[in-house]
């Protein structure tokens, strides 16, 4: 069926990006996974290539589109070509919605321009070791100063993706304490200079997958934060954290389709080529229907993502339909790569093969984001049930 979500001005950003990976990406891509992380240089060349100021306002330099079907091409070419940007989907997927919504206008042109030329490169820390989607529960603090000036911020943070090589850590902290009556009052996001004295980078975390994003833990040992890097008003972090939930967990949705699709064409390469007892793995009945089915579940999921797509291009995409997406797409995105490799065979398991690799890198999206158990529940509550 033909696809509509996508008008002329995608489809020629589509080549775009299609070039870049293929000149910029694919010949690298095996030297940033043994190194766990894409190269610094890389992400100045994504901020030429105007990936970072997509949605950024033309009066801070960049192109002011409001659509995020632009990411979701890029989503899914990297895909398409078994490949990654690193950790750059954090720095523009979640931290920019919260500088374009939340930073006062001294900070937009602070941060903007060096944020879209891939000079100051973000991450955002929320979880902590032990408290996992339980953000009430953090426990890092930030105390005002007697003078009023900066923040002292005190703490761990874990599974931030990003945090190696970013410059600067939007960094959730309770400015007040928790009450019985609101567990999730307090919090607040400063947005924190990596090179602050007390600001430590902890291990490079070893993942399954996501190889070239670079994931770490992260420590504060009496911070100070000035004033003027409180992002948004204090106390109310877990409600800008609510609002950009949608977002993110299209963007999931959209990443998991997309790594289905590919899989697909994948496994249909590999059975073509591939011979055994004399005939291609193609010719043989059970591998036509198994690639069937996953082309049927992939058209499915592609239906759901577009019809998202749509819906928060249009400010319809509720917290429900981000998590049913979310939800559908990343558990038939699982079966569908696992039949995907099974087609490969022995070699299915070889770190080699991209469907080895996204057989790993998929697994997540079951995970961040929010679990697939609480995509249930907010989709089970929005039925009233």
């Amino acid at each position: 069926m033909r696809r509509t979500v996508f008008n002329e001005d995608h489809e020629a950003f589509r080549e775009t990006i299609r070039d870049f990976i293929a000149a910029e990406v694919v010949p690298y891509y095996e030297e940033w996974r043994e190194a766990g992380q894409a190269p610094r240089e890389f992400y100045k060349k994504l901020g030429e290539l105007g990936i970072f100021g997509i949605e950024v306002p033309e009066e801070y330099g960049g192109a002011g589109e409001t659509s995020f079907k632009f990411n979701a091409i890029i989503t899914e070419e990297t895909a398409r070509a078994g490949v990654s940007f690193g950790g750059s989907g954090v720095h523009t997927a979640l931290c920019l919605p919260y500088l374009l919504k939340y930073a006062t206008e001294e900070q937009k042109r602070r941060w903007l321009p060096p944020f879209i030329a891939g000079d100051m490169m973000t991450a955002i820390a929320m979880t902590e070791p032990g408290t996992g989607s339980d953000l009430a529960g953090m426990k890092t603090t930030a105390k005002l100063s007697e003078d009023g000036t900066h923040y002292v911020l005190n703490g761990a943070k874990t599974f931030i993706t990003g945090g190696v090589l970013a410059d600067r850590v939007l960094v959730c902290a309770r400015t007040a304490p928790a009450t019985p009556e609101d567990r999730r009052g307090g919090i607040s996001i400063l947005v924190v200079d990596t090179r602050s004295e007390g600001y430590a980078v902890g291990r490079k975390l070893e993942k399954l997958g996501l190889k070239t994003s670079d994931t770490a833990e992260l420590s504060f040992t009496d911070v100070k934060v000035p004033v003027a890097d409180l992002l948004g008003e204090e106390g109310r972090a877990f409600e800008y954290l609510t609002h950009n939930l949608p977002q993110e967990r299209l963007g999931i949705a959209v990443s998991a389709y997309a790594q289905a699709a590919a899989a697909v064409e994948f496994a249909k390469a590999y059975v073509a080529d591939r011979t055994i007892f004399g005939k291609t793995v193609a010719s043989f009945q059970n591998t036509k229907f198994a690639l069937a089915d996953c082309k049927s579940e992939v058209d499915a999921m592609q239906a759901v993502v577009d019809r998202a797509l749509e819906a928060h291009d249009a400010g319809e995409l509720t917290a429900a339909d981000a998590a049913s997406a979310k939800l559908f797409t990343t558990e038939r995105a699982a079966v569908v790569i696992d039949k995907c490799l099974q087609l490969h065979g022995g070699y299915g398991y070889m770190m080699e093969y991209p469907i080895a690799r996204l057989y790993a890198d998929t697994r997540v999206t079951r995970i961040y984001g929010g679990t697939s158990e609480v995509m249930r529940s907010i989709v089970a509550k929005s039925m009233g049930l």
